[in-house]
């Protein structure tokens, strides 16, 4: 095994922090900063430290050994880009304002790379012409930019970012599903080897297109997004993505629908109180505008509209909210008592709960009135249905109607079948068999590589500091000594012996710095092995402390050194 090199920090270019940061409100941003691995830059904007550097490249390193497992081929492409591509997509508008845009002297228009389907499909279509040329995995780890409106939670939600973007380029959808396949697998055995609890969610492909896509999430009180699991099945979705099946119901026993007076009664709870029903016995309709024109939005009156759901159907068009301004254009929608039926030049969407044949009392478009008995599909046609509402806690379980759990979580990778919607857009064709041409098929496959760290800081963490997993680690083993010249000339001696065997030493070698600090930073720091040359060093005996478990041994140097490189 190859000589591992000594890292004393008493030459380290890092300094831990008794106290969290002023701005941290997550775990990882805390700890991470605390103990040394990152400082910020601007916001959104991080410097790696060495500790944290070593961090980084062993998980670039898992990740780039099971890429190539799987036959994928490293390229690394530039991260200012053209404007010309992502305008032939669509994307240099769809991505809106989180696009760093700039130009240059000459005026001509650049981005910094969000990621990479249009570049990476054009070097596809300059370097293969023929079906013998396919299919093949391309893969980069490279700096990404968003310009996130609120960066925050540390690296976890940063403008420039660390990620693993792989593209496969098949020429039949039967070979996009086996690189999708093997692309998940391969996911599945980074996230192992890296030590991170994490589900596979059913997801919306959002503006990136397909026809499939799934995330991994890492459950983690820091996550953004929500996701749903359930207890009794294998069904696990993102909020965004759970899709509920139409079921029409028999309204032939329904009356013919009634106006009745509800004077001031402009909101679902005085609707409710005033007729003595649950809220779940009205339709709430909600007025959005999209590209300017107004569309209603019908949903039980018990729940509420998931807007990022609507805006993720309607994607890349604006939605806004409707406005007083609008109301006073459209005098025949009442604010308060809007009604699906008898609307005009509104298109109007519903949540599957609102299916044909259910019953509702909801506003009769007349100021203080509202309507009872009105039944979907008899007195109202609804435009398409579209799942919108937000998920909650003991929701049906689509799969088999148990009711699930909700959770946070990170996302910390993504994958998409994307189907031909880059390369028809770009023209990517190879000669097939027949000496025609033929449209490549194309997946897209993320991995947040800096956000991964952060999510193992989640995960792996206690009330003294982090907890690495070993290949994660920037050390095997942390060792401290004590203070005194006997105790650091063995840490010193122990540690080279170690370093000989190939095993990676962080020494506690500070003159000057008290045990306490010294034995709270190991804590902090978060090596899995703790080897402490204390005050039995005149011995030659050390004690051994396993960082998770808390577990501590005295043992001979012979022992320690035995056991540590076993």
């Amino acid at each position: 095994m190859a000589n591992a090199p000594v890292q004393r920090m008493s030459q380290l270019m890092a300094k831990t922090l008794r106290d969290d940061p002023a701005d941290a409100e997550v775990l990882s941003h805390k700890l991470l900063v605390r103990a040394g691995y990152v400082r910020r830059t601007a916001a959104g904007i991080w410097s790696w430290l060495p500790l944290g550097k070593k961090v980084l490249a062993n998980v670039e390193r898992i990740v780039r050994e099971e890429m190539d497992a799987i036959g994928a081929q490293e390229v690394l492409l530039p991260a200012l880009l053209p404007r010309e591509p992502y305008e032939a997509t669509g994307r240099w508008d769809e991505y809106g304002p989180e696009l760093f845009r700039l130009q240059d002297r000459k005026g001509g228009d650049y981005l910094l790379g969000p990621t990479h389907e249009e570049i990476f499909t054009l070097l596809v279509k300059d370097q293969a012409s023929s079906y013998k040329d396919l299919p093949v995995i391309l893969y980069q780890i490279q700096s990404k930019y968003r310009d996130e409106a609120r960066p925050r939670a540390g690296i976890l939600r940063g403008r420039e970012f660390l990620m693993k973007d792989s593209y496969s380029f098949d020429l039949a959808d039967e070979g996009l599903a086996e690189s999708y396949a093997l692309h998940r697998q391969a996911y599945q055995r980074i996230f192992e080897r890296l030590g991170l609890d994490y589900r596979i969610c059913a997801a919306t492909a959002g503006a990136m297109g397909g026809s499939r896509s799934e995330e991994f999430l890492a459950p983690a009180e820091a996550g953004e997004d929500t996701f749903a699991d359930c207890p009794n099945c294998d069904f696990a979705a993102n909020t965004e993505a759970i899709a509920y099946e139409l079921k029409p119901q028999d309204a032939s026993g329904v009356p013919a629908a009634e106006e009745i007076p509800t004077p001031d009664t402009p909101t679902i709870e005085t609707l409710a109180a005033s007729l003595g029903v649950p809220a779940s016995a009205t339709l709430k309709n909600l007025l959005i505008k999209v590209d300017g024109e107004i569309v209603a939005v019908g949903v039980p009156g018990d729940r509420e509209v998931d807007m990022d759901k609507v805006e993720a159907h309607f994607a890349p068009a604006v939605v806004e909210m409707v406005t007083e301004e609008d109301f006073a254009v459209r005098r025949d929608l009442v604010r308060g008592y809007v009604g699906p039926q008898g609307l005009e030049k509104v298109r109007y969407l519903a949540d599957p709960r609102v299916a044909p044949g259910t019953a509702w009392i909801t506003g009769a478009n007349k100021e203080h009135v509202h309507a009872r008995n009105v039944v979907a599909g008899r007195d109202f046609e609804v435009d398409e249905y579209v799942d919108v509402v937000v998920v909650r806690e003991g929701d049906p379980c689509p799969k088999c109607g148990t009711g699930l759990k909700l959770d946070r979580a990170i996302e910390i990778g993504h994958i998409f079948q994307l189907g031909r919607k880059y390369t028809d857009a770009l023209k990517l064709d190879v000669l097939g068999q027949n000496g025609k041409p033929v449209r490549v098929t194309m997946g897209s496959y993320g991995i947040g590589v800096s956000r991964a760290v952060a999510a193992l800081a989640e995960q792996h963490a206690d009330d003294k500091g982090l907890v690495w997993p070993r290949e994660i680690a920037p050390a095997d083993v942390h060792v401290v000594a004590a203070g005194k010249a006997l105790q650091t000339e063995l840490a010193l001696d122990v540690s080279g012996k170690l370093a000989a065997a190939g095993v990676r030493v962080l020494v506690d070698d500070r003159a000057g710095v008290s045990p306490g600090v010294k034995f709270t930073d190991a804590e902090l720091i978060g090596v899995p092995q703790i080897l402490v040359a204390g005050r039995r060093a005149g011995e030659g005996v050390v004690e051994l402390k396993d960082r998770r478990t808390g577990e501590r041994e005295e043992l001979t140097v012979q022992e320690a050194i035995a056991r540590l490189t076993a």
